[in-house]
């Protein structure tokens, strides 16, 4: 990117995400959670995957649903704290034999004990977002869509809160195609690129090959410890700049 160009992204937030989730932050100068939109069930907002000795396995942070089936991702409560002791258990059995395991276990043991403490998913998302983004060394600013406060909709509010920002970029996950108005963004001049994750590097897994890509950058940490950070996709990374070339990649 130029001095001149900002690069956003807009984003749910997820559950312990994946790593294709922290290359879209990395290569931002802002990204944004887009917490004040509905909530979506048997989503990634509140479930991930690690990988276990018998495969992958979900995590799924339990959150009350009945009667709220408008409710947006910053007001989802949580229905049981007893989930955070039993995913760190679920943690622990997994990875205590991956390499870079032990020297993260306290932090992430302590950050599970104040994870049970918190009501809402949101905080709880963002709880491990950031410790996550601290051991990728990420230093991406981060901001709410509720603080911008912006009166519109699907592709219009993505638009208008990149215009607010002074974007010049916007940087996209595969699933928005379906929805964004790319003449809209044109004529604002922002350019839309959409992220692809086929320059992803595989890494050694704990419980041995094949190589799981779809689980959360917990994986990385564990296995590969500090040098996780080579692993993101760079800044020189391909991207789609026309959905209508191709399907953008593989996400969460």
């Amino acid at each position: 990117m130029g001095l001149a160009d900002r690069r956003i992204a807009i984003l749910q937030s997820n559950y312990i995400p994946w790593r294709g989730y922290f290359d879209i932050i990395n290569l931002c100068d802002i990204f944004v959670f887009l917490d004040d939109v509905q909530y979506t069930r048997r989503d990634w907002r509140n479930r991930n995957k690690i990988r276990t000795s018998s495969g992958p396995r979900w995590l799924t942070v339990p959150v009350l649903t009945k009667g709220a089936y408008h409710q947006m991702v910053q007001d989802t409560r949580i229905s049981d704290p007893s989930w955070a002791a039993s995913h760190w258990r679920s943690i622990e059995l997994s990875y205590r034999r991956a390499p870079h395991f032990k020297a993260y276990e306290a932090r992430y043991r302590s950050l599970y004990e104040r994870a049970a403490g918190l009501s809402h998913l949101s905080a709880i998302n963002r709880l491990f977002i950031q410790a996550i983004m601290v051991d990728l060394r990420i230093s991406t600013e981060l901001l709410d869509s509720a603080a911008l406060a912006v009166d519109a909709t699907k592709s219009n509010r993505i638009l208008e809160i990149c215009r607010r920002l002074g974007a010049t970029r916007y940087l996209s996950g595969p699933s928005a195609a379906a929805y964004l108005d790319l003449d809209a963004f044109a004529a604002a001049g922002i350019a839309v690129e959409w992220m692809r994750y086929d320059t992803q590097i595989s890494y050694s897994q704990v419980h041995g090959p094949p190589y799981t890509a779809n689980v959360s950058a917990l994986d990385m940490l564990f296995n590969v410890g500090e040098d996780a950070r080579d692993l993101l996709v760079g800044a020189d990374c391909h991207f789609t700049p026309d959905h209508a070339s191709g399907t953008p990649g593989t996400s969460q």
